[in-house]
């Protein structure tokens, strides 16, 4: 007869096995067109920079490679003017 196999959800380790979800670009989500470097509260956002003013990276982000490049522009040409610091003290 047949067996009735019970599925087990978890690891080895006793923590169950997720994959997280796949994070969506907030850029492409509003149809943003380009990142404006002028735009200092987008860019202070808790999801760009840290609060050492460190770019975050794109699997922290969530951003496309697309729009994590032109964010990586509009903060270093941000930095550059100084509306933003390089590093916090």
């Amino acid at each position: 007869m047949a067996e009735k196999r019970e599925f087990n959800n978890n690891r080895n380790d006793g923590r169950p096995n997720r994959r997280p979800r796949k994070k969506v670009c907030a850029f492409c989500a509003e149809k943003a067109a380009f990142i404006d470097y002028k735009d200092i509260a987008r860019l202070k956002s808790g999801k760009c920079l840290t609060e050492r003013y460190k770019i975050l990276p794109r699997r922290i982000t969530g951003c496309c490679a697309f729009h994590q490049r032109a964010l990586t522009t509009a903060v270093k040409r941000a930095r550059h003017l100084a509306l933003i610091p390089y590093a916090s003290d």
